[in-house]
């Protein structure tokens, strides 16, 4: 049965939504100067689409049509309260005599608004614990549900950073812009942490039905390629060739219905060559250059696994080595879970679990599923039934989402 064109269009405006709609707020952000206001605008917008596609057609460039709409329904909002503020006719004024100019469907250069966006979103003015959530949240459009899980906080504590931030950059008229070449270096940082926390989302999503989530770590892939164009340093570099190496695993981490392959498992075969090919070659770059960080360390280790025909053949060795570097340039837990875990594939399962073991002991990662997953896949390799299964149930309740717990379950299972 045919729809009928009432839900048909409706199916396209949520098409369009999905596609624009994070390119769409962050355009009208940098034309009404104003977060809140840009999101009303936007969700006006796409309510008159609704409308209005229906009977004039839906336009050659929705995101253009949809930019303009929205700054003049902004417009017309700021003239309804001018009523009753004197000072918001001024507003509207300067808003109407500004360029109405919007970018092209194909604008993907490095003055992208998004891009422009993430670096108004951390800017030094801005607490440090708001800036990454903040970008999550406008530029990426995740839920703040999402952000706190990846922050292992709670909602609201998540919601009223957002909240406050918004409020600084609105007050102190933080300009959004692309700092200039003198200003990029100490801006980098934070944004290098806001693109790989909205790739690994991507790549592993905090929760939901599915491992991965291809629109984020695509989103992420492009927000890196943008930052390389504009500031090709080492760490840029390490970042773009690290999600590119992960990003090339897509294909053979899941099996055909959905459940999740181990690294160890996956048909290599799968694994995107032109990617390893591309990740590769700027982890040697970067490299060379001698001023590498966390990033490109942990590029170098992805490479290792990629240069593997398979999982016999990979150079652990090798990658206990570049942990060990990495835990002393830029020490965390769970990189000294990630060492143990090679670790434990160097010498012996062990070995590793006596590392995991002593990581938990101080109190770190015990919320972390991933920390009590490894252990006991460490336990039952040596046998040890009960301790594996009392680990499994330990990562089973932690874990949000359904591959993984569908594979935890498994595991549990296969145990008797």
């Amino acid at each position: 049965m045919s729809q009928n064109p009432e839900e048909q269009m409706r199916r396209t405006v949520d098409s369009v939504y999905r596609a624009e709609s994070n390119r769409i707020l962050a355009t009208l952000i940098r034309l009404l100067g104003d977060f809140d206001l840009a999101e009303d605008a936007m969700h006006d917008a796409f309510a008159a689409a609704l409308d209005q596609w229906a009977k004039a057609g839906v336009p050659a460039n929705p995101r253009a049509w949809l930019v303009s709409t929205g700054r003049f329904k902004a417009i017309d909002a700021i003239r309804r309260r001018a009523r009753f503020d004197n000072s918001q006719e001024k507003i509207a004024e300067e808003l109407e005599t500004q360029s109405s100019e919007v970018p092209g469907a194909k604008d993907d250069n490095v003055e992208d608004d998004r891009l422009r966006l993430i670096f108004t979103c951390c800017h030094p003015a801005l607490a440090p614990e708001a800036r990454v959530p903040l970008t999550l949240r406008e530029v990426c459009g995740l839920t703040t549900e999402e952000i706190a899980r990846a922050f292992i906080t709670s909602a609201p504590t998540l919601a009223q950073r957002i909240v406050r931030a918004k409020a600084k950059i609105r007050e102190a008229r933080i300009p959004y812009q692309v700092p200039s070449p003198a200003e990029l270096p100490e801006r980098l940082d934070a944004v290098l942490q806001v693109v790989y926390l909205v790739f690994n989302e991507g790549y592993s999503a905090s929760s939901g039905t599915t491992l991965t989530r291809a629109d984020l770590s695509g989103e992420a892939i492009r927000l890196g390629r943008l930052l390389h164009a504009l500031l090709p340093e080492p760490e840029v570099m390490g970042l773009l060739a690290l999600m590119l190496l992960q990003e090339s695993r897509r294909a053979a981490r899941t099996s055909h219905d959905g459940e999740l392959i181990l690294l160890e498992q996956q048909d290599r075969s799968l694994w995107n060559r032109e990617q390893i090919k591309e990740g590769v070659a700027l982890v040697e770059r970067a490299l060379t250059s001698r001023r590498f960080g966390p990033y490109t360390l942990q590029a170098a280790i992805a490479a290792v696994h990629s240069e593997a025909q398979n999982a016999s053949e990979t150079d652990w060795p090798q990658i206990v080595a570049l942990y060990s570097v990495l835990a002393r340039t830029d020490p965390s837990p769970v990189v000294e879970l990630n060492r143990a875990v090679a670790v434990a594939m160097r010498d012996s399962p062990g070995a590793g679990l006596k590392l995991i073991e002593a990581i938990l002991a101080r109190g770190v990662l015990v919320d972390y599923h991933l920390a009590h997953s490894a252990r006991a896949d460490l336990y039952r390799r040596l046998g040890k039934t009960a301790e594996a299964r009392f680990a499994y149930e330990k990562a089973l309740a932690l874990t949000q989402q359904e591959p993984e717990r569908r594979f935890l379950a498994k595991r549990l299972q296969e145990l008797g």
